[in-house]
């Protein structure tokens, strides 16, 4: 093998060793959740291309009220389901929609569209 060859082989492994520590092994720090007057602890989470914070940090026993605001026309977003505690909910574009948890367990547990496509995670502590 040529030094270029050996240099654009290696440079191709780095990348892709790059794009799987970047997309599914970097860890994301969460958002904690704010506890307002109402005794929810509240987020706020934009829907355009993803979900923003897309890691949230709670505490156990406390409720939980994730309010979800889609900016965006594309299908895949238009629902977001909590597999783990059988809620699911529809995002009409430019609205507000608030989802409200009771989180008795610790552990993390993930939330996506309908496709599977933007996914986020609720880290209960």
């Amino acid at each position: 093998m040529t030094p270029d060859k050996i240099l654009v082989t290696l440079g191709g492994l780095g990348a892709i060793a790059f794009i799987i520590w970047f997309f599914w092994m970097a860890k994301r720090e969460g958002i904690k959740a704010a506890v307002t007057s109402s005794g929810y602890q509240e987020v706020m989470v934009l829907v355009k291309g993803d979900y923003t914070p897309d890691v949230i940090v709670v505490e156990r026993g406390k409720p939980v009220r994730l309010n979800f605001r889609r900016e965006e026309t594309a299908s895949c977003s238009e629902m977001v389901i909590f597999p783990d505690f059988n809620k699911s909910a529809k995002l009409p574009e430019g609205q507000t929609i608030a989802i409200e948890l009771m989180p008795d367990k610790t552990g993390e547990y993930e939330f996506q569209c309908q496709m599977g496509m933007l996914r986020g995670k609720l880290i209960v502590e």
